[in-house]
């Protein structure tokens, strides 16, 4: 009979930022596959846990997808194995490119992970897990699941019944699963950001100027940035352009604008600020979140899991517009989760316009009370051991396993010995 999961929370010792791997141990020969490709809100989170892992003396294998954002963050961590599988969404259209792309994945997992001993696999969620997932679990290697939304996604849940252990982020995520152990682990966070918890007014403030400088920007005017998340969004880009031209003519205190647009409409947004005389850094993409970070004074974002951790972490006030797209509304219910704390201010999307969207930027911009109150809220939030914690729950899950031999599945050879 299928029993419920219990719950331990996890991760939240106080560690310094950045947990050194002196106090984390690695069985000799462990070998980790991370399946954390398609978004960056599955990527960072992987890359920060693989960080910990390399530096325990464990080899570390980046499993990822072709997308743009896959190969621009890859680069920021050498001493990795990157595998590259073509692997691609479920999507309206691309049906049989997904199907096609999952089988030659599989294959492609199934030839790396086979004839060697140590494998422990941890998936974090997306598309891109599924065939990795599976090939681990055919080879018999063990599994280990990663969940950072408030709401399990779909391949979590129907890859969990291959995992021996399941991971979450939230707490309410931790509920409902049935035949797995469970652990609130909080969501890993690069060492870069998590870092940034631990500076002082100071030290933000001189950095604050600094990257202002280089952007061409004025260090003594409110800034807001605008995440739309890796990959972009365009509904939050228009809604939040339409604020700032509304907000040039109202001759209170105009902030200006660094924007993440994405690729598809990285021009175009230029083009509006650019016509209507705002102040605005706009780029696609940056590989410079802790300067932005440290440079805003307000952020208007989507909801995904992994930027939240990290907007905890930097403790930046912020109005969060989650995408109404996002299956079973997770960004919804991991956005309310924090402005039921106070940590954060939420909108919906149809709820964002101009003058609505500006009331609540000004409310974090100038009223001192919400913005110390939010940043408290924030610091809350943080779980500065959340990569360690995983590095350990990889760590029991290997010893658990090591040293025995499981059957073959459907003529399969199993991965260790």
């Amino acid at each position: 009979m299928a029993r419920c999961a219990q719950l331990e929370v996890m991760g939240t010792r106080e560690t310094a930022p950045g947990t050194s791997p002196g106090r984390l141990r690695v069985p000799a020969g462990m070998r980790v596959g991370i399946a954390c490709g398609g978004t960056g809100g599955h990527l960072f989170p992987g890359m920060a846990v693989a960080e910990l892992l390399l530096e325990a003396g464990a080899c570390v294998t980046l499993f990822v997808s072709p997308k743009e954002v896959d190969r621009r963050g890859v680069r920021g961590l050498p001493g990795v194995e990157v595998v590259t599988l073509p692997v691609a969404a479920w999507q309206a259209g691309s049906r049989v490119a997904c199907l096609l792309g999952m089988m030659g994945s599989w294959v492609r997992v199934r030839r790396h992970l086979r004839g060697v001993a140590g494998w422990v696999v941890l998936g974090m969620g997306g598309f891109s897990s599924v065939p990795v997932v599976a090939a681990a679990w055919w080879l018999g290697c063990p599994v280990v699941l990663h969940e950072a939304n408030a709401v399990p996604g779909r391949a979590n849940r129907r890859l969990a019944r291959w995992a021996e252990r399941v991971l979450v982020g939230f707490e309410e995520a931790g509920r409902g699963w049935r035949g797995v152990e469970v652990r609130v682990t909080g969501t890993p966070v690069r060492r870069e950001i998590a870092e940034l918890a631990a500076w002082d007014a100071g030290r933000r403030l001189e950095r604050r100027r600094e990257v202002l400088s280089e952007l061409g920007l004025d260090g003594a005017r409110p800034t807001v940035l605008v995440v739309g998340g890796s990959q972009g969004a365009r509904g939050l880009n228009e809604r939040v352009t339409a604020c700032a031209v509304n907000w040039q003519g109202t001759g209170r205190g105009v902030p200006q604008w660094i924007h993440l647009t994405g690729v598809q409409d990285e021009e175009r947004i230029r083009g509006v600020y650019r016509s209507a005389g705002v102040p605005a850094v706009v780029m696609a993409f940056s590989d410079r979140m802790v300067d932005l970070l440290v440079a805003a004074d307000a952020v208007v974002a989507r909801s995904g899991a992994s930027f939240l951790a990290e907007l905890a972490a930097a403790r930046v006030p912020a109005v969060l517009i989650p995408f109404p797209a996002a299956v079973d509304d997770h960004q919804w219910h991991n956005a309310r989760l924090y402005a039921d704390t106070g940590a954060a201010r939420l909108l919906g999307q149809s709820e964002a316009v101009p003058d609505r969207l500006r009331r609540e930027l000004e409310l974090l911009l100038w009223d001192e009370r919400v913005r110390s109150g939010m940043v408290e809220a924030l610091g809350r939030w943080h779980r500065p051991g959340a990569a360690a914690a995983v590095v350990e729950e990889l760590v029991v899950v290997a010893g658990r396993n090591r040293g025995t031999v499981r059957e073959p599945r459907a003529g399969g050879k199993a991965g260790r010995g």
